[in-house]
């Protein structure tokens, strides 16, 4: 069993890539992680997530039940050590779709699995993307944006980084990873660069620094 681990600052297309990634690779599972937000429109618990209350996550972390777990936007996500064993049962390897916090915590324990951060092209089209989603206002766009800066920083830790400039493109470059026996140097090489100019970007854009005087500093 090879554990897949990837995870991406949000709007960046990570969900649509691993849809896509679920359909064309038989072998390949989803992991549904445990939360406590509310579910969305046309979210199935046990599909999408498995939706429990905040007493009860609490509970199964007092358990020892999960191998990461972390609170994002306000919200409890973790991967319980059953549902890896439930996928490994099936014969399939587990794909994670966790955020670095949660990668940061399992990576001690999933050691011999491959980690995959995409980035965006730029901090000006993932704001486009956040825009275009439509499903939250400002204040959360801005949050979410301070969280990709902060996430971009940490990138080097995964073993391997895709640019998400164009969809069709990105998603073979992680569909060959997926199917690879070793994947190891298949990601973009520039994409510790773009991690650098990402950085720049949020410092010193005078896109963001008008934003970031109209959130208040």
């Amino acid at each position: 069993m090879t554990v897949f681990v990837v995870s991406a600052p949000s709007g960046t297309g990570k969900t649509t890539l691993n849809r896509r990634l679920l359909k064309e690779c038989p072998d390949l599972e989803i992991s549904v992680s445990h939360t406590t937000r509310k579910p969305r429109a046309g979210e199935v618990d046990g599909v999408h997530y498995h939706f429990i209350q905040a007493d009860d996550f609490r509970q199964m972390v007092e358990k020892g039940s999960f191998i990461e777990w972390a609170e994002v936007h306000g919200n409890l996500y973790g991967t319980s050590f059953s549902e890896l064993k439930r996928i490994e049962s099936n014969g399939k390897n587990p794909l994670l779709e966790i955020d670095i916090q949660g990668w940061h915590n399992a990576k001690p324990l999933l050691t011999s699995a491959v980690s995959i951060f995409i980035l965006p092209p730029s901090l000006s089209s993932l704001w486009e993307r956040l825009e275009t989603r439509g499903s939250d206002n400002l204040d959360v766009r801005w949050i979410r944006l301070q969280n990709a800066y902060d996430e971009i920083q940490k990138a080097h830790e995964y073993d391997i980084l895709i640019i998400n400039n164009e969809l069709e493109v990105a998603f073979q470059k992680l569909k060959s990873i997926i199917l690879s026996v070793k994947p190891e140097g298949m990601g973009d090489p520039d994409g510790l660069i773009l991690c650098h100019k990402l950085n720049e970007e949020f410092e010193s854009a005078d896109w963001i620094k008008g934003l970031r005087v109209k959130m208040g500093g």
